[in-house]
């Protein structure tokens, strides 16, 4: 790439590289790399295409280009990812929050009106993302992210700050739900590690190098996780409230029976927006019911 390349050049030359290496995403990821390497937002790069890229930035987009084709994700070069409304800071000691899990959001925002006041707990928080998403979105909220991982913990606890939700939002270290009261909380969210252990070898290069196996192995069957959350999700959920945990695409009957067995009534499993099951919940399905705008 020329020093002189444009800001449309670059995007199309990194296009092209990413298409050859059958990168998922070619054009998105081009464009958020170019944008920062450059600076240049999405509306600039279309408004004023010609604009020269400098040396310095050439090299940068360069150096990013090679670390995307080695399949190091974008949100890890960059050190963030946008998830739901909001943006985080990602690191090696947090899952990279995916689209997959906003099918979380979309029951959360469907069981809880936007001035309506409730308690939630995300457990397992990792980034926050969960938990800070849903506070972004429902000014009435608050909540607590637990994690076993001080360093997550500390990550999570940075991004509540840079969105200003510090103030409603707590972080603790702790297992699961340990320490908690019973019928505590009126919303209880997770995205448990689901993957079986001997599947992980054969995950994505972006997912298996470079997310915490903390946050991916589920144990020789991938349901473990869920066993020891549905009996702690029952006993600190108010009668009332509202639960919904992430699963794996093939585990939707086994990890609602898990639930049905510590109790619960009316489980579902809600498929997400590539119609494959996501979430397993006692609260409302957004495929059946309108999301509210608020």
């Amino acid at each position: 790439m020329t020093e002189a390349a444009s800001l449309v050049a670059a995007w199309k030359a990194a296009q092209e590289q990413l298409k050859t290496a059958r990168i998922d995403s070619p054009a998105i990821d081009a464009r958020l790399l170019l944008e920062a390497a450059t600076g240049a937002s999405r509306l600039e790069i279309l408004t004023d295409p010609h604009r020269a890229l400098t040396a310095e930035q050439s090299a940068t987009l360069a150096g990013y280009l090679e670390r995307r084709l080695k399949r190091e994700p974008v949100s890890r070069i960059l050190g963030r990812k946008g998830f739901w409304k909001i943006m985080l800071n990602v690191t090696p000691d947090v899952l990279s929050p995916r689209p997959d899990t906003e099918t979380i959001l979309d029951i959360a925002m469907l069981a809880f009106e936007p001035a309506q006041q409730f308690s939630m707990i995300d457990l397992g928080t990792g980034s926050g993302a969960i938990l800070l998403a849903v506070l972004a979105d429902r000014p009435g909220a608050t909540g607590v992210g637990t994690d076993i991982s001080s360093e997550a913990l500390a990550v999570a606890r940075e991004n509540a700050a840079n969105l200003d939700l510090d103030n409603r939002a707590t972080f603790l270290r702790t297992e699961w739900a340990a320490g908690f009261g019973d019928d505590s909380f009126d919303l209880v969210v997770s995205n448990p590690p689901y993957i079986p252990s001997d599947d992980i070898p054969g995950l994505d290069p972006e997912v298996r190098d470079h997310d915490p196996i903390l946050a991916l192995d589920g144990g020789p069957d991938g349901l473990q996780a869920y066993r020891d959350l549905a009996p702690e999700i029952a006993r600190i959920l108010k009668p009332t409230g509202v639960f919904a945990v992430e699963i794996g695409w093939d585990q939707g009957e086994a990890v609602k029976a898990l639930f049905e067995a510590a109790g619960f009534a009316d489980v579902k499993v809600v498929k997400d927006l590539g119609d494959r099951h996501r979430v397993v919940t006692n609260g409302p399905d957004p495929r059946t019911t309108p999301i509210r705008q608020g």
